[in-house]
């Protein structure tokens, strides 16, 4: 039987902290907690809980008695709609101060570790239009805001080119104007959901399996290149010639234009056919004389600008002198790899996704840098005895695993190798410090600073130099 949630109001509640996936933290006349989302530390609201469990509720802002001078007004029109950006309510130097505590805390009390002092957490210059990579999604069921609903407006046009509403797979916030990349980004979104709309192209339904607009993808790079790829569901040859000429008319800035036709029951493209149009098949992104190949599917840092600033922070923590032999554990496309090999004997670098590993590989041709080696496969298989064997005992170890963190085994062979420096990149801290309290015995924490990748957001990144004890 389904347990009932039973409604409460709580009067006069201050916001006290900011929690994890960003919601604002109050207290219950009881001592629970209470999480809010778009709640900024230091307002005093009511709160309407629709979420009751033994140790918390969650709920939302009925009424402000006061506001938090904490906050900012939001840039984005589709701020509390959209999902995204949540902080853009809280001005950008508390952003930070929230973010670097999320670390302290994860890494003191997941992690029950000594903590040498921190180095402040480095913000983003850009605060807005910072991302290399945005995804839109076509929809014939636009989402409608309560907004539009009340009004009593006639919505027969419902289609969208936009994000998804948090929650919902099949429903679509139709984007007026993004503010997370910068232009051309949103004019060329303006005119693909123009034209299609003028020519009576068929957006997606993702409940009936019909359409012929997907999504769209464009990626950005730092030494201007544009990459657009339309995914198509329909392979109706005409309606797609028209719409990439189009593009590539009003457009001739566009580096690489592909396409493809998905017709899976999801819009994921790493096991689909890509076909490119008109340009390149890929865009070249810079950095510090590094360039670096990237195609549709490859994956690369989505803020450029501040991937440098974490490479550097990298490369200073792991402080080379040339004659180390360094891993690089879920190396990706090897960017970090080849951003540190002109100060190693030789970076080993391993990932288990095949086709990154064949970026990498390219791009270290393409850089002339040929005292890297790459290697594919799940790195609690590949990484083991064997393995060490062939390549050598490193002398420094570089990590960046995925926001789950590192299989146990893989920490357990870094305790068998014991190189004499570890540099943990993570963009979770809370699995980071799970993991660091594993080989606390073994390594000391010298170095912490987080990095802010995602302003705006709740998310960070945080880099940690261990040493071996």
């Amino acid at each position: 039987m389904a347990r009932k949630n039973k409604k409460q109001i709580f009067e006069e509640v201050e916001v006290i902290d900011a929690a994890a996936k960003g919601k604002g933290v109050a207290k219950a006349p009881d001592g629970r907690v209470i999480f809010l989302p778009y709640a900024v530390p230091g307002d005093i609201v009511d709160v309407q809980t629709f979420k009751k469990r033994k140790a918390f509720f969650e709920g939302k802002i009925a009424k402000f008695h006061t506001k938090s001078p904490k906050r900012t007004n939001p840039e984005c029109e589709h701020f509390g709609v959209c999902g995204g950006c949540k902080w853009q309510n809280m001005a950008y130097e508390h952003q930070l101060f929230y973010k670097q505590k999320e670390v302290l805390n994860n890494l003191a009390r997941i992690g029950k570790i000594e903590l040498p002092e921190f180095i402040s957490i480095l913000g983003s210059e850009k605060q807005y239009f910072y991302r290399n990579k945005m995804e839109f999604s076509f929809s014939d069921s636009r989402w409608l805001t309560l907004e539009e609903i009340q009004s009593d407006k006639d919505f027969g046009d419902k289609n969208a080119l936009g994000f998804h509403i948090p929650g919902m797979w099949d429903k679509i916030l139709d984007i007026n104007k993004c503010h997370l990349q910068e232009d051309p980004s949103n004019a060329i979104r303006t005119a693909v959901k123009d034209f299609a709309l003028k020519n009576n192209f068929e957006f997606f339904n993702p409940r009936n399996q019909t359409g012929l607009l997907r999504t769209m993808m464009i990626r950005t790079s730092s030494t201007g290149e544009i990459m657009v790829l339309i995914q198509l569901y329909d392979d109706k040859k005409e309606e797609r010639e028209l719409l990439l000429d189009f593009l590539k008319e009003e457009f001739p800035e566009i580096t690489s234009l592909q396409y493809v036709i998905n017709q899976k029951p999801n819009d994921t493209i790493y096991d689909q056919e890509i076909v490119c149009y008109a340009g390149r098949d890929h865009i070249f992104e810079e950095m510090e004389g590094l360039k670096f190949k990237i195609n549709a599917k490859s994956f690369y840092q989505t803020n450029s600008e501040q991937a440098y600033e974490l490479y550097k922070i990298t490369r200073d923590f792991a402080d080379l002198s040339g004659d180390e032999l360094v891993y690089d554990l879920y190396t990706g496309t090897g960017t970090i790899a080849q951003f540190v090999a002109k100060k190693a004997k030789k970076v080993v670098g391993v990932e288990s996704v095949p086709e990154a590993i064949e970026d990498a590989k390219a791009n270290a041709q393409l850089n002339g840098i040929d005292n890297v080696t790459f290697y594919a496969g799940d790195m609690k298989e590949v990484f083991n005895d064997t393995f060490i064997e062939q390549n050598g005992k490193p002398d420094v170890v570089i990590t960046d695993p995925p926001r789950d963190g590192m299989h146990k085994d893989v920490v357990q062979q870094l305790l068998n190798i014991a190189a004499e420096k570890i540099v943990y990149v993570s963009c979770n801290s809370a699995t980071q410090a799970r993991d660091l309290a594993l080989m606390d015995h073994l390594y000391k924490v010298i170095k912490v600073q987080p990095v802010d990748m995602f302003p705006q957001t709740h998310h960070v990144e945080n880099v940690v130099l261990l040493q071996r004890r």
